[in-house]
C-alpha cells in the first residue's frame, strides 16, 4: 500500500524561506511534525460533504473552509503551516478539494496549497472533478449516468487503499425515472503517471475508464475521483474507507467498522396476527376492545433448528429477547408440554439472550384501550396514572429468575422492555415513566433498549444508558408473507386505493405506493429489496446500532430470513475476508456508542492533540476519554500491538490516563515519510489556531 511520500527537492533553508518561517528554525530538527487533521475545502457540493460525513462518523478531526462564505479565510502559508519549538509543522495531514482546482486561474491560494503539498508530502483528494489532462486523464471517453453499472476495483486498488473490497462496486439504480449518478470515464493522459484504482467499462467499447485513480506529478499526489456522489449512496459508502485510507496513509484518529446485530423480540411468547378483514390486530391495542379473535403466531422446534443452521451458515449470532411467561402460559394450556421451550433451552448456548420482561407488560402509563389509538389513563385529578415501581421491578426480576432457572446465559445488566415501554412514547406519553429509573436501579440495569425511530440519541435513564435499536419493517404481527404485504398495503396506500391513508396524512415521514402490492409477489419483489437496502445502508455507515425483529418472523413462512440473507450475503459479495461484519451484543454496542460520545465531546472542546513526527505518533486526550485511531499493521503502543486487525489496518480504543500516548509505526510506514529518524515526541503541542470563517468538526457537528 502506498504511503505519503515527501518528494520535495527544497533544502531546509529554502523550505523555511518559502513558507515564511523564522530563520532560527533552520537550526532545529528539520523532521516535520504532521498534525492528524484534514483540511476540507468545500463548495457546498455533495461530494465534499460526503467525505466530511465519513470523517465525522469515524471521529477523525477536520477543518472545513466554505468557499461560498464571504468571510472565509484566505488559504495561505500561515493557515497551512508554522513551527512548534523550531520544528516545521504541517497543520493538516491531507487536503480535500471539491475539484482538482476550485480556484480562479493563477490563484495564489492554489499556489499556496501546491507549495504546502510539495513541501510536506501532503496528499490531495479531488472529490469530484472533470476528466482532463490537468488531472492526469484524457478528456472523457464517456460522460453520463452510471445507474446500475458495476464498477470494479483494479489490481492496483486491491493491492492499495481499496484492499478491503472483494472487487465489485455496484452503482445504485433505485428508480428508473430518476438519475442517481453521473460520471466521466477516461484513460490516463499520454505520459501521465496515473494509476486507476476503480474503473468501469466505457459503454459501446472494450475499454475501461478510471473513476478513482492516483495522479503523481510535480512532487504531489492527487486522488482523482470522476463521479459525483452523496454520503448515502452505496457506491460512496463502499469507497469511503479507501479514500480516507489513501489520504491519511492509514494513520489517523478515528476508526470505522461495519456492524450488524439482530435482536429477536418476544421469544417463548406468541405474537398476535394481523387480520386482513378488520385491518387491525385482534388482541392488540390497534383493534377496538372485543374486535375479532386473537390468532397467535409462535415458533415451533423446527424453527429453532432452522435458526441454528442459518447462524452456522452465516457465521452470525442472533440475540434472543425472551419473555418467560410465554413458556409458563403455554405449559399451563398444554398439560405441562412446551416443545419450543425444550428445544430453545437445549440450544441455549447457540444464541445470545436478553431480558425482555416476564409478561411483556406495558411499563409506561397505564393504557386506556377503550379508544383507538389508546391513551394514558388518568387519576381523578387529571394526572397520569403510571405503572408502579414494584410492578416494573417484578417484570424485570421475575423474568431474570425464570431465565436463570432454565440456564439461559444472561448478562443481567441488559434489558429490553416490551415495546420499549416505560420510555416516552409520542404522542400519548411525552415523558418517561418516573418509576422506571428507580426500578432500573433496584434491578441493576445498565443498558436499556430504545426505539431508534422514536428515541435515536443515546441517553441516561437513571443508572441505565439507552441503546437505540432500528426497527426492521418486517411486522411483528405477520408470520406469512401475504399477511405482511396486506398490512403493508394498508399502511402505505391512499384511501382512494383502499388503504389507511396514513401515508397521505404524514407525507414528511411516509411515501404512498403508486399502487397496492400483489400479496403473492410483493414481499419478495418489493419489500425484501427495500428493507435489505435500508439495513445494508446502516451496516456500511459505521453504525453499530442493532436492528430488531420478532419471533413471529422466524416462524411459519420465516419472512425475516430473505432480508437477513440479503444483508449478509450481499455484504459477503462486496467485502474481502479481512473486513467481516462485526456482530456485537447489546452492552458492547452501548459501550461503543458511549465511547464515541465522549471522544466527540473531547474533540469538539479542543481537548485532543495528535501529530506524527517521522515514525512516531503522539496523541494527548483527557483522562478517562478512550482514544480511537487507525494505524498500519505493525504499529505498537508501549511495545505491544496496537488495536485489532480490521480491513487491512489496526484500529480500536485505547484508554487515556491524561498522559501522552506514543505509538511507534512500523519501519515501512516510517520510511515512507521521507524523513530522518523519528524525533522526540516531547514537543509541546498547542492547539492549532482556528482562523475566522473556518469550522472545526468532529463526528457530531
Amino acid at each position: 500500500m502506498k504511503r505519503i511520500l515527501c518528494t520535495t527537492a527544497l533544502t531546509v533553508g529554502a523550505l523555511i524561506a518559502a513558507l515564511g518561517l523564522p530563520a532560527g528554525a533552520a537550526q532545529a530538527d528539520s523532521t516535520p511534525r504532521i498534525d492528524l487533521r484534514v483540511l476540507v475545502v468545500s463548495d457546498g457540493g455533495p461530494s465534499t460533504d460526503a467525505i466530511a460525513a465519513e470523517l465525522d462518523t469515524a471521529g477523525t478531526p477536520y477543518t472545513e473552509i466554505d468557499l461560498t462564505a464571504a468571510d472565509r479565510p484566505v488559504i495561505d502559508a500561515e493557515l497551512l503551516a508554522d513551527t512548534v519549538d523550531g520544528r516545521p509543522r504541517a497543520k493538516y495531514q491531507a487536503v480535500v478539494l471539491p475539484s482538482d482546482n476550485p480556484f480562479a486561474a493563477n490563484s495564489t491560494e492554489m499556489a499556496a496549497l501546491v507549495a504546502y503539498e510539495q513541501t510536506y508530502g501532503i496528499p490531495q483528494v479531488d472529490a469530484y472533478t472533470y476528466a482532463r489532462p490537468e488531472a492526469g486523464l484524457q478528456y472523457p471517453d464517456y460522460s453520463g449516468s452510471l445507474d446500475g453499472v458495476r464498477a470494479e476495483v483494479t489490481d492496483a486498488g486491491r493491492a492499495g487503499p481499496f484492499g478491503y473490497l472483494d472487487g465489485s462496486v455496484p452503482f445504485e439504480d433505485n428508480s428508473p425515472s430518476v438519475g442517481e449518478s453521473y460520471a466521466y470515464l477516461a484513460q490516463p493522459a499520454a505520459g501521465a503517471d496515473f494509476t486507476a484504482y476503480v474503473d468501469a467499462a466505457v459503454p459501446g467499447t472494450s475499454q475501461r475508464g478510471s473513476l478513482v485513480g492516483e495522479y503523481r506529478h510535480d512532487g504531489r499526489r492527487e486522488l482523482v475521483v470522476t463521479f459525483v456522489y452523496n454520503q448515502y449512496q452505496q457506491q460512496f459508502r463502499l469507497l469511503a474507507r479507501g479514500i480516507v485510507e489513501w489520504m491519511t496513509g492509514g494513520v489517523h484518529l478515528g476508526a470505522s467498522r461495519n456492524y450488524f446485530a439482530v435482536h429477536v423480540d418476544d421469544v417463548f411468547a406468541a405474537d398476535d396476527r394481523w387480520n386482513s378483514e378488520l385491518n387491525c390486530t385482534p388482541g392488540d391495542v390497534d383493534c377496538p376492545d372485543g374486535a375479532g379473535t386473537p390468532d397467535p403466531i409462535r415458533m415451533v422446534p423446527d424453527d429453532v433448528d432452522h435458526a441454528v443452521d442459518w447462524q452456522e451458515d452465516h457465521d452470525f449470532t442472533l440475540d434472543m429477547a425472551y419473555n418467560g411467561a410465554g413458556s409458563v402460559d403455554h405449559r399451563e394450556d398444554h398439560n405441562g408440554v412446551d416443545h419450543l421451550t425444550d428445544k430453545l433451552v437445549a440450544d441455549r448456548s447457540r444464541f445470545r439472550w436478553i431480558n425482555h420482561t416476564y409478561t411483556h407488560a406495558f411499563l409506561g402509563c397505564e393504557q386506556d384501550t377503550t379508544v383507538v389509538p389508546w391513551r394514558c389513563a388518568t387519576e381523578t385529578d387529571g394526572s397520569v396514572r403510571w405503572v408502579g415501581r414494584t410492578a416494573v421491578v417484578d417484570e424485570i426480576a421475575t423474568n431474570r429468575a425464570w431465565g436463570e432457572s432454565v440456564g439461559l446465559p444472561l448478562e443481567n445488566d441488559e434489558l429490553v422492555t416490551g415495546e420499549h415501554s416505560g420510555l416516552k412514547v409520542l404522542p400519548q406519553q411525552p415523558d418517561d415513566n418516573p418509576n422506571l429509573a428507580p426500578a432500573l436501579t433496584d434491578t441493576g440495569i445498565a443498558w436499556l433498549a430504545s426505539d431508534n425511530s422514536r428515541d435515536p440519541r443515546q441517553r441516561q435513564v437513571g443508572p441505565a444508558t439507552t441503546v437505540p435499536r432500528y426497527p426492521m419493517n418486517v411486522f411483528y404481527n405477520a408470520g406469512r408473507a401475504a399477511e405482511q404485504v396486506d398490512e403493508y398495503n394498508w399502511i402505505y396506500t391512499s384511501r382512494a386505493q383502499g388503504g389507511s391513508g396514513i401515508c397521505e396524512d404524514y407525507p414528511e415521514t411516509s411515501t404512498c405506493l403508486a399502487e397496492p402490492l400483489d400479496t403473492a409477489t410483493g414481499y419478495a419483489e418489493y419489500i425484501v429489496p427495500l428493507e435489505t437496502a435500508t439495513a445494508l445502508g446502516h451496516v456500511l455507515s459505521n453504525d453499530p446500532k442493532p436492528h430488531f425483529i420478532h419471533q413471529s418472523n422466524l416462524a411459519e413462512d420465516r419472512i425475516a430470513y430473505p432480508v437477513l440473507n440479503g444483508v449478509l450475503d450481499g455484504y459477503d459479495a462486496l467485502f474481502a475476508a479481512n473486513t467481516p461484519v462485526v456482530n456485537l451484543r447489546m452492552k458492547a454496542i452501548g459501550t461503543e456508542l458511549q465511547r464515541r460520545a465522549a471522544w466527540q465531546g473531547a474533540l469538539r472542546d479542543g481537548r485532543v492533540t495528535a501529530y506524527r513526527v517521522g515514525g512516531t505518533v503522539t496523541v494527548e486526550a483527557p483522562d478517562g476519554v478512550a482514544v480511537t485511531a487507525t494505524m498500519p499493521t505493525g504499529t505498537t503502543l508501549a511495545g505491544t500491538a496496537f488495536g485489532e486487525a480490521y480491513a487491512g489496518e489496526r484500529s480500536g480504543w485505547t484508554p487515556s490516563h491524561g498522559a501522552p500516548l506514543t505509538l511507534a509505526l512500523p519501519s515501512s510506514a516510517a520510511q515512507a515519510t521521507g524523513t530522518a529518524e523519528p524525533a522526540s515526541a516531547t514537543d509541546p503541542a498547542p492547539a492549532t489556531r482556528v482562523p475566522e470563517g473556518t469550522r472545526e468538526y468532529t463526528a457530531a457537528h
